[in-house]
């Protein structure tokens, strides 16, 4: 049988942080598909396993979710917080994940729309 351990502190604090680096540019994605729950159930998804409430394989699947979504898009800024979304609830399982979550929302950033009205998504 095998052993179930606890996460540490320092891999919640990391799925926490790639959660919210996601929710920072989900607008990005939800610009182009409104309607599509995916990126924002990885986000929960992340949340809830840091919280104990979610099974690793339960946030590797909204983590596969989110990344079908990614591949659905046509915009790189859409893409890339798709798959910020689907690396923070990964994280769940690998914590360097959220390595990868921070990139691709450097990525979103980058390539968000020049008219975007949302200041937050202004990278200097």
């Amino acid at each position: 049988m095998q052993s179930k351990t606890a996460p540490t502190d320092h891999h919640v604090r990391l799925s926490l942080w790639a959660a919210d680096l996601a929710d920072s540019v989900l607008d990005l994605f939800l610009q182009e598909a409104s309607s599509d729950r995916r990126p924002q159930t990885a986000i929960a998804a992340a949340r809830s396993w840091a919280a104990g409430d979610l099974s690793v394989a339960d946030a590797l699947k909204a983590a596969r979710g989110a990344l079908a979504a990614a591949r659905e898009c046509k915009s790189p800024s859409a893409r890339a917080a798709a798959q910020c979304a689907g690396h923070a609830a990964a994280t769940a399982c690998v914590a360097r994940h959220a390595d990868a979550a921070e990139g691709y929302m450097n990525k979103a950033l980058r390539t968000a729309p020049r008219d975007d009205p949302n200041p937050a998504h202004t990278v200097d």
